[in-house]
């Protein structure tokens, strides 16, 4: 199979989530060209992260798609913690009190596929990107200046080369497997159930459009998005206990029974989507490999608990992104992209690992000492402007993103 011999200055992507998408956008920002692998025959829909936070949607405006995904979401200006067994509402935290820090002083929930969707409506209208769909990177080759994959495709095995890879293709990544890149760290005995209503906790319950509930026998996080418009839908997320067989999991009685427990209410709720996720805590042993990267999940996976995985993989692409049109322009050298493994890796192990996990146990602690100490400390912050402060610098994502782009 030979390879297109027009295609060797091309940054290829493989990946069409909101990571590989918003790499492709912000290369093709600055006239690089690109070229967006999807396994997929279209972008997919299924109802994963949805928080996108303050540092992101910074990045985010600055490849000309905050506004869009405004448009797309709902802005949250707070979230609240609070404790189940005792229906105490422990602590909220209001976003404006980082007005002077940014321009977005707010979270947007609006789903991943939305982004991705927006993209690739703006790739369509710019030159020098194209978007494969139905293309799977099979294996990976690198030589001299040139990354070639070979690629599945509706008309059989062929071969792509370029001058970098972006690696984006998810948890399961061919990519870094084809790289032989060690995926470090541990699944849950648990999995995670999303179930998803149309039920109002806002104008029933006087929930905010991100809540938190702690409990030591079933945690929730219960939030808001717009779906295909007004009225939106609600997503809660539930621990499934190890041992439990998913069909029992996901049952009709099982749901209603989980629902009920957080929400009680008169008759049933009605559950649109309902699914079961095996949770991952893991970081790559490295994000680089001569001329190929990975970002996002497939580079890290955490636990969902504060939203941070989509959004630190959208760091990952606006990093990577920025540092591979400089080398390719010319205007830097090849250790700049060492900082890539270097600032992202870093953001990744020292602060959305810790955070996630610590947010899990948070939620999960048993020891009724313990939890009163975390439900004190929340208030005690929460009371605090300058705590509060500090505490949302972490939650927004913007302290790791500052921390990590000082690195050198």
């Amino acid at each position: 199979m030979a390879v297109p011999p027009d295609t060797d200055n091309r940054i290829l992507i493989a990946g069409a989530g909101p990571v590989g998408m918003v790499a492709a956008l912000a290369l093709a920002r600055r006239s690089v060209p690109i070229t967006v692998f999807e396994a997929a025959p279209e972008i997919q829909t299924d109802p994963r992260a949805a928080t996108t936070h303050p540092a992101t949607l910074e990045m985010l405006d600055g490849v000309g798609l905050a506004e869009k995904v405004e448009e797309m979401g709902l802005v949250a200006v707070e979230f609240q913690f609070r404790d189940r067994p005792t229906g105490e509402l422990l602590a909220t935290f209001d976003h404006s009190l980082l007005a002077g820090e940014t321009r977005f002083p707010y979270v947007v929930q609006c789903e991943q596929f939305k982004i991705a969707g927006a993209i690739l409506e703006i790739l369509e209208g710019l030159p020098g990107c194209e978007v494969l769909f139905s293309h799977r990177v099979a294996e990976v080759e690198q030589s001299g200046e040139k990354v070639i994959l070979t690629v599945e495709t509706p008309e059989g095995m062929k071969r792509f080369s370029g001058a970098y890879l972006i690696g984006a293709d998810g948890g399961r990544s061919t990519i870094r497997k084809c790289l032989k890149i060690p995926f470090e760290g541990f699944t849950f005995a648990e999995r995670f159930l999303v179930l998803t209503t149309p039920f109002d906790f806002a104008a029933h319950r006087g929930y905010v459009y991100r809540t938190y509930f702690s409990d030591p026998e079933e945690w929730c996080n219960l939030f808001k998005v717009a779906a295909d418009g007004p009225p939106g839908l609600w997503r809660a997320v539930f621990p499934a206990r190890p041992g439990e067989d998913d069909a029992d999991v996901i049952s009709d009685e099982s749901v209603q029974m989980r629902l009920r427990k957080f929400f009680p209410k008169s008759g049933e709720y009605d559950v649109v989507h309902r699914n079961l996720y095996k949770i991952h805590q893991r970081v790559a042993a490295r994000f680089r490999e001569g001329r190929a990267f990975i970002a996002g999940d497939a580079a890290h996976v955490n636990n969902p608990i504060g939203g941070l995985g989509m959004n630190s993989g959208i760091h990952d692409a606006i990093n990577l992104a920025e540092k591979i049109e400089a080398v390719w322009s010319g205007n830097a050298d090849d250790a700049e992209l060492d900082l890539y493994d270097k600032q992202r890796r870093t953001a990744a192990v020292q602060y959305i690992q810790k955070a996630t996990m610590l947010n899990k146990k948070r939620l999960e602690e048993s020891d009724s000492a313990v939890r009163r100490k975390n439900h004190d400390e929340l208030q005690q912050i929460a009371a605090d402007p300058n705590r509060a402060r500090r505490f949302m610098m972490d939650t927004s994502m913007i302290s790791s993103v500052r921390h990590v782009s000082s690195l050198r």
